[in-house]
């Protein structure tokens, strides 16, 4: 791998990294700043900026033919997301674009493979549940993918784990397999909680804990999202997704004035 892209990256803060991806491109050379630049055009895809980012991506192209394998995997991945991403509306794509989209993760997975990059491969592998979007196809794309984070010995692919176990809890939980879903969810939490990021966390519970609801263990889930309220409330950042669950457990529970008063939280946080 080259230059370490993680200390640059906030990914609630896009133009944020932008400046810092350009900052280092300053004094960076070969792989480094064609990697840098990649990134770049990613920000402009996090802000929905799409036509941006495949200009950045257009302009280092020519330089990719003495490039090593990370440059060129990281290309294709950016130019895919472009296509068909998170960032983009649902609903918005199109036949065309998704044939375009996995064209470029096939390009990226095929090249990260050779190269040995575990990592990109794993993150050119859960970008086709972009375009393949049925519970069955997100979820053989799930488990690929964790396939290789639990048995690579690389770190750039173990730090995948959690998120890949996530995806595959709620493929498991769309498709109404909720036992599966939520040991996935759970196996997520555990390695969440070893970490640093106490926003990741947060959603692992209420993944765990929206699980819990759909198994109809509804005081376990309540103990859970009412936990998740007052974190979310300490940290500054009340969650409309907890408020939801909570208004929708009170209402199970026929307390329907908790119910109002969550629905009422709900929508203030929604801005409604």
């Amino acid at each position: 791998m080259a230059i370490d892209l993680t200390p640059l990256w906030d990914f609630s803060r896009p133009e944020v990294s932008e400046q810092r991806f350009r900052a280092a491109l300053a004094s960076a050379s070969g792989d480094d700043a064609l990697v840098l630049r990649t990134q770049i055009a990613r920000t402009y895809g996090l802000r929905k900026q799409f036509d941006k980012a495949r200009e950045v991506l257009r302009e280092m192209e020519p330089a990719l033919a003495g490039a090593g394998a990370e440059p060129r995997v990281r290309f294709h991945l950016e130019w895919g997301r472009t296509l068909a991403s998170a960032a983009h509306p649902p609903g918005s794509l199109t036949p065309e674009r998704a044939a375009q989209a996995r064209q470029a993760y096939d390009q990226a997975l095929e090249l990260a493979r050779a190269a040995r990059l575990d990592g990109l491969a794993i993150d050119a592998i859960h970008m086709f549940a972009f375009v393949d979007t049925a519970p069955a196809d997100q979820l053989k794309w799930a488990e690929a993918a964790l396939a290789i984070a639990v048995s690579s010995p690389q770190p750039d692919a173990r730090r995948w784990e959690a998120s890949i176990r996530q995806n595959t809890g709620y493929a498991l939980h769309q498709l109404g397999r909720h036992d599966e879903a939520l040991a996935q969810f759970r196996q997520s939490l555990a390695i969440r909680q070893r970490g640093t990021n106490a926003e990741a966390t947060r959603v692992a519970k209420w993944m765990v804990a929206w699980t819990l609801r759909s198994l109809a263990r509804t005081d376990e889930a309540l103990q859970i999202q009412l936990a998740l309220e007052k974190e979310a409330d300490a940290a500054g950042k009340p969650d409309r997704h907890v408020f939801e669950e909570l208004e929708a457990l009170y209402r199970g529970k026929g307390d329907l004035s908790k119910a109002r008063h969550y629905a009422k939280r709900k929508a203030a946080a929604t801005g409604e």
